[in-house]
């Protein structure tokens, strides 16, 4: 089983990614941080050793490019930005900072589900395979 850590803040994106990775063939136990204090609290403080994150930009107290910043390292678990931002400086910064993915949010439930089904395929056998 996959273990993710999800740094979002938006309530409907953290149902809609839940009900993503129920629908998911690959099982998947997320812990879910609502802002940036809280995602490094998880894994600075309490040692949440996830197989991957799912980081939105835009959440609060810390923003997702200031947690790529402070989380990023060797040791780290890959961070897939799956955010709003289109905006290529955002895209750009995220890479230089440690990202591994950017994926942007699409709009509708059935396309949203499917990017989530694919960064699970994607990221959930390249941790299995590191793990």
């Amino acid at each position: 089983m996959l273990h993710l850590l999800l740094i979002e803040d938006n309530s409907a994106d953290v149902l809609m990614i839940r009900e993503a990775l129920r629908q998911s063939p690959i099982p998947a136990d997320v812990m879910i941080a609502y802002d940036g204090e809280q995602a490094l609290r998880m894994l600075e403080e309490f040692g949440f050793k996830p197989d991957f994150v799912i980081l939105d930009l835009n959440i609060p107290k810390f923003d997702g490019h200031e947690i790529l910043k402070r989380y990023h390292s060797a040791q780290s678990a890959p961070v897939v930005v799956f955010t709003s931002s289109a905006n290529g400086e955002d895209k750009v910064r995220a890479f230089a900072n440690g990202a591994r993915d950017y994926v942007i949010k699409p709009t509708g439930f059935n396309p949203f589900v499917k990017a989530i089904h694919g960064i699970l395929e994607r990221w959930g056998k390249t941790s299995a395979a590191c793990g």
